[in-house]
């Protein structure tokens, strides 16, 4: 698997997307399995249409949260960012499939926010900005530590993806992608 994905100019259609919802609870693995938190979205094709099409499997992009009462557990990474109008940015990965690994049969929209926090933030504002595809999802995993693995390894990928300046957000004052709908 390469270690940077989407082209060098920046994203493809039908990038990038949006999404948008308050925190949901899941079905509590990520944080208390896997030791990788998640935000979860409402799967809403109502409000998201083309969730319905999008092929199942990991994205990555920027996520915004409005986090004015949750404290922030360590400093921003190098990607992070200052506030915007009550909104906080931050890389993310996200899984947008029925875990086949756990047996789901309903696709869920799972965030994972690229930053430690103190806390879980249940009911905060979320808005997803995504911007690539990562790869297919999986179910054919021998045990956790498998998929824990392929998750870390999303995670690294995104981030060298979104550290290049045409997948950089101009409202981190770098890069070029325009990512004012998070923050408006």
């Amino acid at each position: 698997m390469p270690t940077i994905v989407g082209s060098s100019a920046g994203p493809e259609p039908p990038f990038p997307l949006r999404m948008e919802g308050k925190v949901i609870h899941g079905y509590g693995r990520g944080s208390k399995e896997l030791g990788i938190p998640t935000a979860n979205l409402p799967v809403d094709t109502n409000l998201t249409p083309w969730i319905a099409d999008i092929a199942s499997g990991v994205y990555f992009g920027w996520a915004s949260l409005r986090l004015s009462e949750l404290s922030l557990s360590s400093p921003p990474t190098s990607l992070d960012t200052a506030s915007h109008s009550g909104f906080s940015l931050y890389p993310m990965v996200m899984s947008i499939m029925a875990n086949k690994f756990y047996e789901n049969t309903e696709r869920s929209a799972e965030v994972h926010v690229l930053h430690e926090f103190e806390e879980d933030f249940y009911g905060a504002e979320l808005r997803v900005l995504l911007t690539g595809f990562i790869r297919e999802g999986r179910g054919d995993y021998a045990n956790k530590e498998e998929l824990i693995a392929d998750i870390k390894l999303d995670c690294d990928i995104a981030l060298k993806s979104l550290d290049r300046e045409a997948w950089a957000l101009r409202e981190l004052g770098r890069g070029t992608l325009d990512g004012s709908w998070l923050v408006r």
